[in-house]
């Protein structure tokens, strides 16, 4: 009886120690806790293993500086041609680059499908553990402590019950970590995955785009070449005559206040397409039409009409050169139809090469017939201005709203 009394109290002993220890104290790590991870959509940069991406933006770096340099001596045909065929080399440098970023980007999309793939699989098989153990668990957890003593044969008996208990419910904690650290890695490799898929369809639209900027820039070598004829002084002459018509515009508008003008209606002959200016600010005959807007320069083509007959003189293999217009305004033209495009307002190689600050100010034209009419109502005046050892003649037509319409070359 005594060894009956002495095993109950000791089983009441080691019950109190049971229910008052915490899980370590039988063997077993606390569950772990899930730890932050990167946020989807945060900065993941590629390292360039290969070294190849820096080498290739070390040269961009390199040659952008050359580019600058060049741009800033003084223009000969010479220093042009270098700046072109520089500026070439950069954009191959940047097709390249884009490619590379390309190639990693791809690598990096198959890896993270791999992983996701992975990631699918071990989150199928976590799930289905934890669901098997649901069902142990909570057959095992249903025992009391109390039925659990009194079944027990004796006290090793007792603990080793307990001790396994509380072993399948730390296992059970374990792989709902498990689940939710695979659904966050998982949701993460998505995310990560449909931002470089992102990534990689605008490089490639960046890759087209310089494809096509090296097609024009080697296409405006050749038209460099071939309107100076590779000959220093045609360089020159054309230079000059651009960088006169230029300074003698700027000149007049900047400084002239419009008096004593006249008013004029629509479709008013105004002028006569002529070539004053020449020899040394105008090549030939032909109007060049500005548009400004309390006095800043403005696109032609938004305020003169579409549907207009109107040609280039240069073939479309030339269009990036000379420029193109899209009419799509309200005023009429100043010249009848069929109109002939000599050279676009804006950027484009020609400007690049010969203008300062690279751009064309206006329409270069010729129509129908040499009238030139205004486009509406509005006040009419009329001047001159030198251009060099030349007379540039010119009328101007104030449309009201600060809107006026420059016409030069005119006689």
């Amino acid at each position: 009886m005594s060894n009956v009394k002495t095993r109950i109290l000791s089983l009441v002993v080691l019950l109190a120690l049971f229910f008052f220890q915490p899980v370590s104290s039988f063997g077993e790590d606390p569950t772990p806790t899930p730890s932050p991870t990167v946020t989807p959509g945060g900065p993941t940069p590629t390292p360039d293993t290969s070294g190849k991406l820096n080498e290739i933006k070390k040269n961009i770096d390199e040659l952008e500086k050359k580019v600058i340099d060049l741009q800033s001596q003084e223009k000969t045909l010479s220093s042009q041609i270098s700046v072109v065929d520089s500026q070439i080399k950069l954009t191959q440098l940047r097709i390249n680059q884009t490619k590379e970023e390309i190639d990693t980007l791809n690598e990096d999309i198959n890896s993270a499908s791999a992983r996701i793939t992975n990631l699918e699989g071990s989150l199928d098989d976590i799930t289905k553990a934890l669901l098997g153990r649901i069902v142990a668990t909570y057959q095992i957890g249903s025992i009391q402590p109390m039925q659990m003593l009194l079944t027990a044969n004796n006290a090793t008996d007792f603990l080793t019950r307990a001790n396994y208990l509380r072993i399948v419910q730390a296992h059970d904690k374990k792989l709902i970590y498990d689940i939710q650290q695979a659904k966050t890695d998982y949701e993460n490799q998505k995310s990560l995955f449909e931002e470089k898929k992102v990534k990689v369809v605008s490089l490639k639209t960046q890759l087209e785009e310089y494809n096509k900027q090296i097609d024009e820039e080697k296409k405006a070598k050749e038209e460099l070449l071939r309107v100076t004829k590779n000959d220093e002084s045609k360089f020159q002459n054309l230079l000059a005559a651009a960088r006169a018509e230029q300074s003698a515009i700027e000149g007049v508008i900047s400084s002239l206040q419009l008096k004593d003008g006249t008013p004029v209606k629509q479709g008013q002959t105004i002028a006569v397409v002529g070539n004053s200016g020449a020899p040394v600010c105008s090549t030939g005959p032909h109007l060049h039409f500005e548009v400004r807007k309390g006095g800043s320069l403005e696109n032609p083509s938004n305020y003169l009409k579409s549907g207009v007959n109107y040609q280039y003189s240069y073939d479309s293999g030339s269009y990036d050169y000379y420029g193109t217009i899209n009419p799509s305004g309200s005023y009429d033209w100043p010249l009848d139809e069929t109109i002939t495009i000599n050279q676009a307002y804006g950027s484009h190689g020609y400007a690049r090469s010969f203008y300062s600050g690279g751009s064309h100010t206006g329409i270069d034209m010729v129509g129908g017939s040499s009238l030139i009419k205004a486009s509406k109502d509005g006040t009419l005046y009329k001047g001159t201005t030198s251009c060099g050892s030349a007379a540039l003649n010119y009328v101007a037509v104030d449309h009201g709203d600060g809107i006026v319409f420059w016409y030069w070359h005119v006689r």
